[in-house]
């Protein structure tokens, strides 16, 4: 048996930019590439929107990966396949039918991803010792974000300089997605050979809580669980509609109420600042987070949240397209975002405190993906029902009913404060 924490140092940050690969093409570029390829916002909207449903059922086969081969066999063949659907997206993207067929393929790499999410935060789990688990927690975070970096910025940008070389949008993206999945495959390898044999195939004797079932159901038995779910799918109800239309209203021609930025410019703005300012929001959320408890920073951070998406209502209205006013907004949207995220993310780790923690934390995220899911799908219907400056007044109205129900929500004052050591 191979001793714990060999060679982590290697395996931890090819395994974590692995899995932000997949996620961000999944989530974000598809929006960007249907956008330039011609497809309508609502569609965009409703199809991509789906696109979370593996995310928000992720919960109910991940004792399958626990049970059946090892987690290492589980990424690596999860990864294989996310190549193989980003081939399939770039192969018919020529084609009459490629709405069909690539959204087929991105149904696949979205599955196949969420299954790789389940598989290699277990194999962190057991290939590291506590210790090493805490220590590297930064490392993971990190390299997820490089990800991030590299799918919303530097592939849409090499997208961009293609559409501008080869002046057809259509080969541009199969080619971008094509390299993509080379890229895929690339990591997969690396990751079969960086990654040491921890576990064994046999089955092993586990440390089960009970059935499934028992789990699942004494989650929904939780004290004011109701409110608390109600508040876990309202958080992000503005923001979750946002994230699908900003890329289509900043690539949008002025004609159209969009600002007629370029695909090269939109993948340096959301690719550099935007990651950059979101990853800084979450670290100094978390630090405050740390500090003083969630009770104190709970309003703050709903607030950091939502309000920054007037600054996107300003822009519609006004139809200003200089640079400065652009980035700005998309910086303190991404700050913003990254900041409220990390009360949202203490929350839910509340709400699965108890026995059987790590399946009622997977659970509690189903309902988060839940709550970015069904929003995202109507988003398109909304915005070309009330236009671009109508949209982003209605996100920042969307966010009343999470500030309603955090009157009745309950938690700890501390809960989420770093203990410090003054006793043994």
């Amino acid at each position: 048996m191979i001793r714990k924490d060999k060679n982590a140092w290697l395996w931890v940050p090819i395994l974590y930019f692995t899995q932000g690969i997949p996620y961000v093409m999944v989530v974000t570029v598809s929006v960007i590439m249907y956008k330039r390829l011609g497809i309508s916002n609502e569609d965009i909207g409703l199809y991509t929107s789906w696109l979370y449903l593996p995310w928000v059922l992720k919960p109910l086969w991940s004792p399958f990966v626990d049970l059946k081969s090892t987690k290492r066999n589980w990424f690596l063949g999860m990864q294989l396949l996310i190549a193989l659907s980003l081939l399939g997206v770039g192969l018919t993207l020529p084609t009459n039918q490629f709405f069909i067929t690539t959204l087929a393929c991105f149904w696949m790499a979205a599955f196949s991803s969420a299954t790789n999410d389940i598989a290699s935060d277990g194999y962190y789990m057991i290939g590291l010792s506590e210790k090493k688990q805490s220590f590297f927690v930064g490392m993971r975070s990190t390299f997820y974000r490089l990800a991030m970096v590299t799918g919303e910025g530097l592939i849409v940008i090499f997208a961009g300089y293609l559409e501008n070389y080869y002046g057809d949008n259509s080969k541009a993206w199969s080619i971008t997605m094509i390299c993509a999945a080379t890229l895929m495959l690339l990591l997969t390898v690396s990751n079969f050979f960086s990654t040491p044999k921890f576990e064994s195939a046999d089955p092993t004797v586990k440390d089960k809580p009970g059935s499934f079932g028992e789990v699942f159901a004494s989650f929904f038995k939780k004290k004011n669980i109701g409110i608390a779910l109600a508040f876990i799918l309202c958080y992000r109800l503005g923001e979750s509609q946002l994230v699908k239309m900003a890329a289509p209203f900043l690539l949008d021609p002025i004609e159209k109420g969009g600002l007629g930025y370029s695909t090269e410019a939109l993948g340096k703005i959301f690719g550099t600042v935007g990651v950059i300012m979101l990853s800084l929001g979450g670290i100094l959320g978390g630090i405050l987070i740390s500090r003083d408890g969630l009770k104190k920073w709970m309003l703050p951070m709903v607030l950091s949240l939502n309000i920054p998406n007037v600054l996107y209502a300003i822009l519609a209205f006004t139809k200003t397209t200089n640079i400065i006013a652009v980035v700005a907004t998309v910086a303190f949207e991404k700050f913003g975002y990254g900041f409220g995220f990390a009360a949202f993310l203490i929350y839910l780790i509340y709400i699965a405190e108890g026995k059987s923690k790590t399946s009622h934390y997977a659970i509690a995220t189903g309902f988060m993906g839940l709550g970015m899911m069904l929003p995202g799908m109507i988003s398109g219907y909304v915005q070309k029902w009330l236009g671009y400056d109508g949209f982003f007044i209605w996100v920042v109205i969307a966010a009343l009913p999470s500030l309603f129900l955090l009157k009745y929500i309950t938690y700890p004052a501390d809960f989420g404060k770093k203990i410090k050591k003054s006793d043994g």
